[in-house]
């Protein structure tokens, strides 16, 4: 429709038990819940034969080269490409649990992996208006229900993980602390959507309800940017 501005992309990482996925989909109930029409995605997106092929791998019954576990997850993003921009032109807020951070920050942690090699595959791919990073030290997150289950649920790989997110940071991250309960982890989401995340945590509960969402309502026109 003329006239009708794109939706914004907004991504939630960090490494393994997070709590990622609980707040991406609270995130979204909250932009819905205002008015601002919203849908979750997430990374791997197992319903596709790549996807299929990701998990079996991930529950550690498949194992291949850690490039060609790059490569598969990074064909897991591309495939959804079509399907993440046409919500974006139709006014549709995309949120992403996981992307191309992860899948770069998860290979390059891998011994002879190199970074720049890692970002490579997903080079073109849609840059977020926004990236919020639950930081959370690995010896936090060992003691949270149900670590180790996963291939990549070790501490010593989830530390090289980390120090490879945080050499990612840009200037659209929001890096945010993830050892508080999950109702404070989403306020403090909601307070990055909604107003300049540089503001205290009280400022930003006495202007939430009457502060325009900034990501949201700050997109324009302009085509999203393209990663690396």
């Amino acid at each position: 429709m003329e006239g009708k501005k794109r939706g914004a992309l907004i991504v939630v990482e960090g490494c393994d038990r997070t709590g990622k996925s609980t707040q991406a989909k609270k995130l979204v109930d909250y932009l819905s819940k205002t008015g601002r029409y919203s849908i979750l995605l997430h990374f791997p997106e197992c319903s596709t034969r790549i996807g299929d092929i990701i998990r079996g791998y991930l529950n550690k019954y498949y194992n291949f080269d850690d490039r060609a576990v790059h490569l598969l997850f990074s064909a897991n993003r591309w495939e959804f490409l079509p399907l993440i921009q046409s919500h974006i032109q139709k006014g549709v807020n995309v949120i992403i649990d996981r992307y191309a951070f992860s899948g770069v920050a998860f290979s390059a942690a891998k011994k002879g992996m190199n970074l720049q090699w890692c970002k490579n595959s997903d080079s073109g791919l849609p840059r977020p208006d926004l990236v919020l990073f639950l930081d959370l030290t690995p010896a936090q997150a060992e003691k949270r229900d149900g670590y180790g289950t996963e291939r990549y649920e070790v501490e010593e790989f989830q530390d090289r993980v980390r120090e490879k997110y945080l050499q990612l940071v840009d200037n659209n991250w929001v890096v945010i602390d993830a050892s508080r309960s999950i109702e404070e982890v989403h306020k403090v989401l909601c307070a990055a959507v909604v107003i300049d995340a540089s503001r205290s945590i009280e400022e930003v509960h006495k202007v939430l309800c009457a502060a325009v969402v900034k990501t949201v309502d700050g997109v324009d026109d302009n085509k999203l940017e393209t990663l690396w």
